[in-house]
């Protein structure tokens, strides 16, 4: 909404014949067609009040309390259509950040342990592993390491979703945020994982079958990007509904609005 005309901020202080403001129209729930644009009913949420937000900065500070000819303010005209989305909202994010930290979980279990079972064992008296002045060895540690850091902390983002109040203002930035920082630590975790696992095999076998390294790579790789294919979407929509949303920016400016008339005031979005 950049550049916001004057008659649209005009026409948003103007009240309907039923006492609603545009922000009591803006409060209303969309219609299903224009809430599937977005995948996961918590987008969905945050969207509505992106919408919302959008237009309470159009409207002068007199008229947002103002209520309607049912007694109903906007905000909670909002909360009253956005019970159920609400609802749907909170179970979406639980579902999604239950089984994600399961994965996380399983990860960070499997690479602690690892730690210390280090391929090729180590020497009985001084406890120093037998390959540690090897390049791959050093590899397996290092990406060790970063899974185990990395899945930890997705552990972490996950579980402060499942432990939030999930109140209407949590759906705009908090609950996104910790997420999309799940996500990509979930992601990375497991291309470290990968890197570990092939270091370890060419540790291995390296005195053998000194090829293997080249197709583990390659099937590493096809494994990475099949997770990355298959959660690259739903990271990707929300990094672009949180940071670079249609209807707000992080600099507090908004997509242009279309001029506002009394019967649909923001007929664009709803």
């Amino acid at each position: 909404m950049h550049d916001v005309t004057a008659q649209n901020k005009m026409m948003a202080c103007r009240i309907s014949h039923g006492g609603d403001t545009a922000l009591h129209m803006a409060a209303r729930l969309a219609p299903p067609t224009k809430l599937k644009s977005v995948s996961g009913t918590a987008l969905q949420m945050q969207r509505e009040i992106q919408l919302f937000e959008a237009v309470e900065k159009l409207i002068h500070p007199n008229f947002k309390g103002l209520s309607n000819d049912v007694g109903l303010t906007a905000q909670e005209l909002f909360t009253e259509k956005h019970k159920e989305l609400l609802e749907s909202g909170e179970k979406w994010m639980k579902d999604t950040s239950n089984s994600r930290m399961l994965v996380a979980a399983l990860i960070a279990t499997v690479v602690f342990a690892v730690a210390f079972q280090v391929p090729g064992g180590n020497r009985s008296d001084t406890g120093v592993p037998f390959f540690l002045k090897r390049t791959s060895f050093m590899i397996f540690i290092v990406s060790d390491a970063l899974t185990l850091f990395s899945s930890t902390t997705s552990i972490l983002m996950f579980l402060s979703i499942l432990t939030s109040h999930f109140a209407e203002q949590d759906f705009l930035e908090s609950l996104p945020k910790r997420l999309i920082i799940g996500l990509a630590s979930l992601f990375f975790a497991i291309a470290t994982m990968m890197v570990a696992f092939g270091a370890t095999l060419s540790i291995v076998l390296e005195q053998r079958l000194k090829w293997v390294s080249i197709p583990v790579t390659l099937l590493a790789c096809f494994l990475v990007g099949l997770f990355a294919m298959l959660q690259l979407p739903l990271f990707l929509q929300m990094v672009k509904s949180t940071y670079w949303s249609d209807i707000s920016r992080p600099n507090g400016k908004h997509k242009h609005l279309p001029v506002l008339n009394e019967s649909q005031v923001i007929s664009d979005y709803h």
